[in-house]
């Protein structure tokens, strides 16, 4: 730990270096952007972090058909802790509405918007590149194509209508690990050493493939688009606990692993020789972290759809605001991706309500000014 510790330090005075692979003008962590900030997480940003959760998860618990008292459902959520009784003042209709409707779907967003941003920023601490996202390796369209597959079998069943709750999940994780997994096999088709360049080749060339295949399933039954492309763009609708309980296994692991690894990352952005030099075996670290994204980006996707957005805006902006190590970047980008989701989820269920915006709509509309105000903002406390 201390060597690692010792090699994220010697990547700080590293500004203006371009990275190998990413072309001119890349910098790696440590450039101009966090000039001046410290490396180590600091408590306001994770104070922040937690508060902003706490909020978004208040405002998704009140806000609604039925608006609640928000001091009301935050007794009602604390009263749901062992051991805690607490009168909430909620009547038993509207506790229903609270425990039973809306704190699913809120622990949903923030599940998976933050191992999605998570995700995101560890695919761009390891590709050394900011325009990565979670879905670059093949599992969006895998889960697509899974997704498709299990729409497809659910018409022909006669069972369509309850494909979305039970098999689409679950070819669309299937789909997903698939898709990443192809990745990883063709990268290593062109040597022993599996380059970050050849893995993005083979991620785009795999999702090529996958997204055809969806296109002609599509096409020889049309009477599924409308089912599959409500699952593309993304939906945090759910019935219960049954699709908060099923991804929360590979969430877990996904978070522990990935944030074990962040220093990691730091290391990494030296390049493979520097951190060979101190101690750290660059590609098994790579593909330790690679699957450990893979597998939570998977289990997000398979109960959300496609969300978009997430994992490029949200470390992207955290990188901008709070320093460029990843020790800072990859912990808070769970909490604020979280409370990000969980957010625009409440605007695509209240803003044409009764009736719903895919949540994927929202994330783009939202996040793409979002970013950029944020990118001017900070162009202009660095210049």
């Amino acid at each position: 730990m201390v060597l690692l510790g010792r090699a994220a330090r010697t990547s700080q005075p590293e500004t203006g270096r371009t990275v190998a692979g990413l072309g001119r003008g890349a910098t790696a962590p440590g450039g101009t952007a966090g000039r001046g900030r410290p490396a180590r997480l600091r408590s306001g940003w994770l104070l922040a972090g937690v508060a902003t959760v706490l909020a978004a998860a208040v405002a998704g618990l009140a806000i609604g058909p039925v608006a609640l008292n928000p001091f009301g459902v935050a007794a009602e959520v604390v009263g749901l802790l062992p051991g805690v009784h607490i009168d909430s003042g909620l009547s038993p209709q509207e506790a229903a509405i609270v425990t039973q409707l809306r704190l699913p779907r809120v622990v949903l967003g923030l599940l998976v918007g933050g191992v999605l941003a998570l995700a995101g920023g560890c695919y761009q601490g390891v590709f050394r590149n900011p325009l990565a996202d979670p879905y670059l390796l093949g599992a969006a369209s895998g889960a697509g194509l899974g997704a498709t597959i299990a729409v497809v079998v659910g018409v022909s069943a006669g069972v369509a209508g309850q494909t979305r709750g039970g098999l689409v999940p679950i070819l669309a994780f299937v789909g997903a690990l698939t898709g990443v997994m192809l990745s990883y096999g063709l990268g290593a088709l062109g040597g022993r050493v599996r380059t970050t360049t050849t893995l993005i080749l083979a991620g785009v060339a795999v999702t090529a493939f996958l997204t055809a295949l969806q296109t002609y399933v599509l096409q020889r039954n049309v009477e599924t688009i409308r089912e599959v492309y409500s699952f593309i763009l993304g939906s945090l609708a759910t019935s219960g606990w049954s699709d908060v309980r099923m991804i929360v296994p590979y969430v877990i692991v996904a978070l522990g692993v990935v944030l074990l690894h962040r220093r990691e990352l730091d290391v990494l952005a030296v390049g493979d020789d520097e951190a060979s030099s101190l101690g750290l075996h660059p590609q098994r670290s790579r593909y330790i972290l690679l699957a450990a994204a893979s597998l939570g980006t998977a289990a997000a996707v398979s109960v959300a759809g496609l969300i978009a957005f997430v994992g490029i805006i949200v470390p992207h902006t955290i990188r901008l605001l709070a320093g460029t190590s990843y020790r800072s970047i990859l912990p808070l980008s769970a909490l604020f991706g979280g409370a990000f989701l969980t957010c625009c989820d409440l605007v695509a269920r209240t803003a044409q309500a009764p009736a719903e915006v895919p949540i994927g709509v929202v994330t783009a509309i939202v996040g793409a000014p979002f970013f950029i105000v944020v990118l001017r903002t900070a162009r202009r406390v660095t210049g």
